[in-house]
């Protein structure tokens, strides 16, 4: 198709541009002409027009997404076909791709790349609760609002979790795109929705890290990979990544589906726990696949042995790592229980005889760790030597996971090993979401305020729910959120409206049956006289064609009672002349009949037909019945148009005209009637003339 030449589908749709260009399909920005609103129109491509198997595979993506409304799904409005052209109506979403956004700033910060994650979580959790999987979850399939609300497009290869479509996906067919392709899915087997958290899994590695688990060559190799290889784990240490977000990643790319999170509703509610707890790891050996694992059960990341004064000589047991291994004393042979005492006695003996020999312990200076992350300040207490506890506490003036306060304080000198207690930021308190539903717009911002939420408001037709009341809250009511958390409130701009049609021209029945399968009621407001208008015609309406109205609403018309009526004339007695003048200027149309009636003198009106003083319509007829002799008179001798002036008063039709030679006549004048003059003749009848011509016929 040519973008620039204006294509409307359906009548309806009008192609403005183009948005993009896709493998199957291309999409353009249009405008929907009836609900005058801005949409995208995504086509299928011509080459693939005439195949029946990606015919089928569009189909069933205008079926599958059109099924699914939530505010982390772009809206499907309209699906059909048109020149043999498939199109899907959608949602025109109002910012850019998530490839877009990680392709300009490449590494996300975290906060924004678990928020993102969990909205991705919350639309494929309502998606597979309607039996839909998404299969090719990417950047590129993911739109983010200036709002920065998260929308999950292109179920392009969706299909329901149902065996009817097995006939469009082949057995062993490979879907989605190879970056962010699931194990099983690149092997051809069977799928479910632990395969799109696998995808969800790569694009939050990807978000975090500004690069992707596996690459390679070719997308065979990368397929491979995907298969066959661990991916490298995100390390806290050197990327800053919280323990907790990185292990769910982890976790997320498991090779066996079993062993990741068993729905997208737990994945959103393990990254909600993560941002609140960002040092406690989600699950034990969350990279287990992979030979360099790092990090499990830990709530600290250990920092890399540090290197030897002298690095030609072999590490000795004191190093860093022995001290861990020393703090964690293995559990005792059970040979030994029996020389327990004596091993106590030795261990305490020597102990004293070293402190004496060697003089005082050796002490460690705590540092002041207030204002560091809690993960560093744990880093930092480990390389000295000195282990650690955390406890959150919430915290409106410190960023969260920022160290407030420490036991013991900065300067105080510990032995090798004692413990430091680490007070840190949990960010800002939380607070449960309010239920304000069914509240008045206003009423439901202000109780939100009081709660110390923000809100944003987005409109929705309902017919359930009155206009500026609240339809939904998201997050859902009575959630744990922190303090100055988006809460999306859905508020009702009450029934969708209708598009009036236009009645005007129709007869009154004809348009109380176009109005009823619409659910408007047609109302007579008025019934008024028209000359222009028939009986029974709709004059005017309101509301007028083409504006919307409520349902079940009235549409008001004026119906014409045709044209006004007035009183008759009396013409009976006056010449045929003067009453056709006097008829005519009253509004009726006159028609003129005649009657032999010797009780009338010739040439008068006898009789009229409404009778004088009746009411009737302008533009009816009147007829009025000219008094006649019922003689032909005599004309020989005048002209042919004074003969047929006469002729036609008495009420007779001029028949034949014959021409005949006549010495005592000029020329044009009539030498006799047929019949004869003073012949007995009805009105209406045909007179013939016979008129002068010199040299005959």
């Amino acid at each position: 198709m040519n973008p620039s030449a204006e294509r409307i589908f359906n009548n309806r749709y009008r192609v403005d541009g183009t948005l993009g260009n896709g493998g199957m399909a291309n999409v353009y920005v249009g405008t929907d002409t009836l609900l005058r609103r801005r949409v995208a129109i995504k086509v299928l491509r011509e080459q693939y027009a005439s195949d029946d198997d990606f015919v089928k595979r569009f189909s069933y993506e205008a079926q599958s997404a059109a099924k699914l409304s939530h505010p982390n799904i772009v809206n499907v409005y309209d699906f059909g076909s048109e020149d043999h052209s498939y199109y899907i109506v959608m949602e025109l979403v109002d910012g850019a791709t998530l490839g877009d956004i990680m392709r300009d700033e490449r590494v996300l910060p975290e906060p924004v790349a678990v928020d993102y994650a969990i909205q991705i979580a919350s639309g494929l959790a309502y998606a597979h609760r309607q039996g839909l999987l998404h299969r090719d979850v990417k950047p590129a399939n993911i739109l983010v609002t200036k709002d920065d609300v998260v929308k999950l497009s292109d179920f392009g290869i969706a299909r329901a979790v149902s065996e009817h479509t097995l006939g469009v996906t082949q057995p062993g067919m490979v879907m989605g795109s190879v970056a962010y392709i699931s194990p099983e899915q690149a092997q051809g087997h069977d799928i479910d929705e632990r395969s799109d958290l696998y995808s969800v899994g790569v694009v939050l590695y990807q978000m975090l890290t500004g690069a992707l688990p596996f690459s390679g060559e070719n997308p065979v190799v990368v397929a491979l990979k995907h298969v066959s290889e661990a991916p490298k784990p995100i390390d806290p240490a050197t990327t800053g990544v919280s323990p907790a977000v990185a292990s769910i990643v982890g976790r997320l790319l498991r090779k066996d589906p079993t062993e990741r999170f068993s729905s997208a509703t737990e994945l959103a509610s393990a990254l909600r726990e993560a941002r609140e707890r960002p040092n406690v790891t989600h699950g034990a050996d969350a990279f287990a696949d992979a030979p360099t694992s790092r990090f499990g059960t830990v709530t600290v990341p250990k920092p890399p042995p540090r290197r030897s004064v002298a690095p030609d000589r072999p590490e000795k047991r004191d190093s860093w790592a022995a001290e861990q291994m020393d703090y964690v004393q293995p559990v005792p042979d059970r040979r030994w229980l029996a020389y327990a005492g004596l091993l106590v006695a030795a261990i305490l003996i020597g102990f004293f005889a070293l402190r004496g020999l060697g003089g005082p312990a050796k002490t460690i200076d705590v540092p002041n760790l207030q204002g560091q992350s809690g993960v560093r300040a744990q880093q930092e207490l480990a390389a000295l030597g000195l282990l650690s506890k955390v406890t959150y506490e919430p915290n409106e003036g410190v960023p969260q996971d920022q160290v407030i306060r420490q036991d013991p304080p900065a300067g105080t000198k510990l032995a090798k090993n004692e413990l430091v207690t680490l007070v840190v930021s949990g960010g800002l308190p939380h607070v449960n979401v309010p239920d304000v539903k069914g509240y008045n717009r206003d009423d439901a911002q202000r109780r939100l305020q009081d709660a110390k939420l923000r809100y944003k408001v987005v409109e929705a037709y309902s017919a359930k729910v009155p206009a500026k009341q609240v339809i939904d809250v998201n997050p859902a009511v009575g959630t744990s959120v922190r303090q100055n958390s988006l809460v999306t409130l859905t508020v009702s701009k009450g029934t969708k409206p209708i598009a009036v049609p236009d009645v005007v021209t129709m007869t009154e029945q004809d348009a109380r049956t176009r109005l009823a399968p619409l659910g408007l009621r047609l109302v007579v407001a008025q019934r008024t006289e028209s000359d222009s208008i028939p009986a029974g015609v709709v004059a005017s309406q309101d509301p007028q064609p083409g504006s919307t109205a409520a349902p079940n609403s009235d549409v008001s018309v004026i119906v014409s009672t045709g044209p006004s009526t007035v009183e008759v004339p009396n013409v009976v007695g006056g010449d045929a002349e003067s009453a056709q003048a006097g008829l005519q200027a009253a509004g009726f149309n006159v028609v003129r009949a005649y009657t032999v009636d010797a009780a009338n003198p010739t040439g008068k009106i006898s009789l009229q037909q409404p009778p004088a003083g009746n009411q009737a319509k302008k533009g009816s007829p009147v007829t009025i019945f000219v008094s006649v002799s019922g003689s032909v008179p005599d004309v020989a001798g005048m002209s042919l148009d004074e003969a047929k002036r006469v002729l036609t008063a008495q009420g007779y039709q001029i028949g034949n005209i014959a021409y005949t030679p006549d010495s005592s006549l000029q020329d044009g004048q009539v030498v006799r009637t047929e019949p004869e003059a003073n012949s007995q003749l009805k009105p209406g009848e045909s007179v013939v003339l016979h008129v002068m011509r010199s040299g005959g016929p």
